[in-house]
């Protein structure tokens, strides 16, 4: 790897990381002493900043390609779609932004290195290079595991039959669960897997700025555009854009998109030229959009344009096994990253992973294990290196098939005040008696919210711990009392 930066420390910490993973890293810290150890170097990949002395990125990545033909990703400070625009143009294998993470680059570059071989084994480069419009293929996410439950086999099916076509694709599935991981898989099954895939989270766009980002601007169109932008849907060109939750965009811009979808036309905000656009466009929502639709929130004509196929992804708790599978997979990951040797999961971690409802599906699963990975002292997960509601869970959770059971009144506990002098009695009565009402309340929160404790705690002004604390409590005081009368 060579490494070109005029950071001391971003060089230093890269090589210190890379070396790590088994590479041998080259440091440039100005354009010339990069070149020169391109001269005498057989390299691999290049990590460029975009900003150098005397220089700029884009301009280094021809006098790169120039001396060895090597996959040059570009990482800078600056969140700028021309620049990226740009470099991909110039030949760019990928753009990535500052401050950098580890596991981010990591990918990367092994993507790089993936696709350089692939076109090493195929046609000649340079016949490759030479054609004006080819663009950078983009990288196989190799990091992404997809399950062996038959639930997802059928999901794999689906997206072997979908990709090859140009449908749109609507893909249900709860927050967390895998939705941009399918809609990368069927990109990469596509006849466009040679061209951009951009994936956007529509709920983290403001609704001033949807348009703009979606879309792109002209220089002036608005107070702070100092110049020209290039939007998603522009930068997708060709291949591939994911828009997560739609639901959250707003009705204008819903407006915009339906003009897209039918006659595969745009304009950049504060422009009067239409643009041509050739994009498969893939959706994702954990609520039906006809539900949306038939309440207002999402437009009917839209939804209608879109629904010419569906996935449903079941949230991980319905996919039992492959909830294993996937903790190995974020296991081996949590390792890289850390530079650790866990092996694996004690019994009784793995029967906790099994029964637990995992709301936040697989992104709750791999931090649970990143965290694991970091507290575990020796070769093995433990219970204790779990959080506590995780750990907890078997004790505390309430099955919704027992709600049948849950209706039944709650009983009472009290006890009898004797005398009056007895305050210390009456003290206690009056406690437990608190302590009951209090369970009728957090019993019929949960209820009310499916029995999502985090939802539930939220609804009742409380954290998560202290719901799990005080249905314990009450557990015990249950207990407690059954023992008495016995």
């Amino acid at each position: 790897m060579l490494v070109i930066d005029d950071d001391h420390d971003i060089c230093f910490l890269l090589n210190k990381y890379l070396s790590k993973q088994g590479f041998e890293v080259f440091e440039a810290l100005t354009a010339r002493k990069a070149l020169e150890i391109l001269d005498s170097n057989e390299i691999d990949a290049v990590l460029c900043d975009f900003r150098l002395e005397g220089t700029d990125g884009i301009i280094m990545i021809g006098k790169i390609k120039e001396k060895q033909n090597v996959p040059v990703i570009m990482i800078t400070a600056h969140n700028d779609l021309k620049i990226a625009v740009t470099a991909m143009k110039q030949g760019a294998f990928d753009f990535v932004l500052k401050p950098l993470f580890p596991e981010e680059i990591l990918n990367t570059l092994k993507a790089a290195l993936q696709t350089n071989s692939a076109d090493h084994s195929g046609a000649d480069i340079k016949q490759a290079n030479s054609k004006p419009h080819q663009k950078n293929k983009t990288p196989v996410n190799n990091e992404i595991i997809y399950g062996n439950s038959n639930a997802f086999r059928q999901i794999l099916h689906q997206v072997s039959m979908v990709a090859p076509t140009d449908y749109s694709v609507i893909i249900y599935g709860e927050s967390g669960s895998g939705k941009e991981a399918i809609a990368q898989l069927i990109h990469q099954k596509s006849e466009r897997a040679k061209y951009p895939f951009i994936a956007i989270d529509c709920g983290a766009l403001s609704k001033e700025l949807a348009g703009s980002e979606l879309f792109g601007h002209e220089k002036g169109s608005f107070t702070g555009a100092v110049n020209q932008k290039v939007g998603s849907f522009e930068l997708a060109n060709g291949g591939t854009i994911f828009l997560d939750e739609i639901t959250n965009l707003s009705y204008d811009i819903q407006i915009s998109l339906l003009r897209v979808v039918q006659e595969r036309k745009m304009r950049r905000v504060g422009g009067n030229k239409d643009i041509s656009l050739d994009v498969r466009i893939i959706i994702a929502s954990n609520e039906k959009l006809s539900d949306a639709a038939q309440t207002g929130k999402f437009r009917e004509d839209l939804f209608h344009r879109f629904n010419e196929f569906t996935i449903n992804i079941p949230p991980v708790r319905e996919r039992k096994d492959d909830i294993m599978l996937f903790a190995a997979h974020f296991l081996e990951q949590a390792n890289k990253l850390l530079n650790k040797n866990v092996h694996g999961f004690s019994p009784a971690v793995e029967a906790i992973f099994k029964n637990y409802g995992w709301p936040g599906n697989l992104r709750e699963l791999k931090n649970v294990v990143k965290r694991a990975a970091l507290l575990s002292d020796g070769d093995i997960v433990q219970e204790r290196h779990l959080p506590f509601e995780i750990s907890n869970f078997n004790k505390l959770q309430f099955d919704p098939s027992e709600e049948k059971e849950m209706q039944q009144p709650i009983p009472i506990i009290q006890e009898p005040v004797r005398t009056t002098n007895d305050l210390k009695g009456a003290e206690h009565s009056l406690k437990v008696a608190s302590i009951d009402h209090e369970y009728e309340v957090i019993v019929k929160t949960l209820k009310e919210n499916n029995f999502n404790k985090s939802k539930a705690a939220k609804s009742l002004n409380i954290d998560r711990k202290t719901l799990y604390n005080k249905i314990a409590l009450y557990q015990e005081l249950v207990q407690k009392k059954s023992q008495q009368n016995e």
